[in-house]
């Protein structure tokens, strides 16, 4: 069971990589932006790598690569001058919207192929495993 939890696990994150390439993003290109999108206001780079569970490096590479793409751009930080934030840029915001369109896309894929599982059964079993 726990290999076909896994197996599961793949296929969905491939469905969600394949989705959010056709609109110019990977997945974790729109978890940075959908962080910065709800947060409303530029983020550090170390508040990014808090929210999305990774090393500050990581942040750092992928903040150069939304730069790069024009999603994002760093800001200096009124409160340290030292420090940088990123900030979501109107494309960002638009790609972002475009992804999460693609998300849903997803997610209604997988609700049909769930349709005749007990949902409560399912959140409960993967709650436990968390």
């Amino acid at each position: 069971m726990m290999y076909s939890l896994v197996r599961a696990a793949h296929v969905l994150e491939s469905r969600l990589e394949e989705a959010l390439e056709q609109v110019g993003l990977s997945l974790a290109k729109f978890g940075a932006l959908s962080h910065l999108v709800k947060e409303g206001e530029p983020l550090s780079l170390s508040e990014c790598a808090m929210k999305m569970t990774c090393v500050r490096s990581n942040m750092t590479q992928l903040v150069d690569r939304l730069e790069a793409d024009g999603l994002v751009r760093r800001v200096e930080d009124p409160e340290d001058r030292r420090a940088v934030r990123a900030a979501v840029t109107p494309l960002g915001k638009e790609r972002y919207a475009a992804g999460a369109r693609q998300v849903e896309k997803v997610q209604a894929e997988f609700t049909k192929t769930l349709s005749g599982i007990d949902h409560g059964s399912l959140e409960r079993v993967l709650s436990a495993i968390r």
